[in-house]
């Protein structure tokens, strides 16, 4: 695996958006984190592909990929911080030259939705670790919360490094409208439980360990088993450590995520993970169905060997743990508490 170097003040970090652009309704918010950014001592390189959103898109498909690229080889450059995601990241893929990244010095891909499109293929394919995390936009310099804020933490980290990291106290209820209000922070209020599935009961023990990989269910798990995300092929590199699979539900409804997670089951992923880690459910439509997400997860994983935990801080529901692809990762769950330890080796 290959850590880029550790972000510290001086370091370059360059804004781009390839999936959604910011409308100029959250220019303010935008401008409020780039100036958090440069007050850290960054050197911040603002992309043109980034302060417009037309269908869905911050620009033309080719025009995304080329200031992609143009970041990815540029040794000036130390990480990458998309705004957020978006839904059209995956038309990107095939205009990558996967060849010339593998050979590139290995910059940081931060963020999480259609962010891990690129980060998790990024992984599995260049061997580059990335960090599945907050998005730019909910890192407010006032941000509080130890989950948001440990972005920086572990970005700083050079390889060898460990961060152990416990689950949250409170999560998110309703998402900031950065439209309305540029300066929202996070409003943590339900109280937070991470869950084992079939288990029951919340009393309960279980340890599992491997490499991190994942990201967005919506997207990742149409990638599952393709050239870009072939985890039998990662898990081959790393016999003696086993992968860790994480997921996130953007928008898909309870019956949608049970035919994702069938598919990918079908297609043998699930038998390449040492554990499974479930992201809080993050779709905010109403779904007129009698299944559960829940039940969903039931339905398709709760007869897997390995252990199942869902409700975690992972995805859309903030706040959202830090978890880099390709970090070798501990979990340990019991009595309802979830810890997560990574390291850089």
């Amino acid at each position: 695996m290959r850590y880029p170097s550790p972000l510290q003040p001086g370091s370059t970090v360059a804004v781009t958006a390839f999936s959604s652009g910011v409308p100029s309704a959250c220019h303010e918010r935008l401008d409020i984190v780039i100036q958090g950014l440069r007050d850290q001592g960054f050197k911040v390189l603002e992309g043109q592909c980034l302060r417009e959103n037309h269908a869905h898109v911050s620009a033309p498909a080719a025009v995304r990929t080329k200031e992609l690229m143009d970041f990815l080889l540029d040794d000036r450059v130390d990480a990458i911080f998309p705004p957020w995601g978006g839904e059209l990241a995956m038309e990107i893929l095939p205009r990558i030259d996967w060849d010339l990244l593998r050979y590139a010095k290995p910059k940081w891909l931060v963020g999480f939705s259609d962010i891990s499109t690129l980060s998790a293929t990024l992984t599995a394919t260049c061997g580059w670790a990335s960090l599945h995390a907050a998005n730019l936009m909910q890192l407010h310099p006032a941000e509080q919360d130890p989950l948001t804020s440990a972005v920086f933490s572990v970005l700083s980290l050079s390889e060898g490094g460990s961060l152990a990291q416990e689950q949250s106290a409170c999560h998110e209820h309703v998402p900031s409208n950065y439209a309305a209000d540029p300066n929202a922070l996070l409003a943590l209020c339900q109280p937070t439980q991470w869950q084992l599935l079939s288990s029951g009961r919340l009393k309960g023990a279980v340890q599992f360990s491997g490499r991190l990989i994942g990201g967005c269910l919506d997207t990742l798990g149409l990638l599952s088993n393709t050239p870009y995300l072939d985890l039998k092929h990662l898990k081959s590199l790393y016999p003696a450590d086993g992968l860790i699979l994480f997921l996130e539900n953007s928008e898909l409804s309870p019956t949608a995520m049970a035919r994702m997670l069938w598919t990918m089951k079908l297609n043998g992923v699930f038998e390449q993970v040492n554990g499974v880690l479930i992201g809080r459910d993050g779709s905010s439509k109403k779904h007129e169905k009698s299944l559960s997400h829940v039940a969903a997860l039931e339905q398709v994983l709760a007869d897997l060997p390995v252990p199942v935990v869902y409700d975690t801080d992972i995805g859309h529901v903030a706040p959202n743990m830090p978890l880099v692809n390709g970090a070798f990762a501990e979990v340990s769950f019991q009595d309802g508490q979830g810890c997560i330890r990574q390291t850089f080796r």
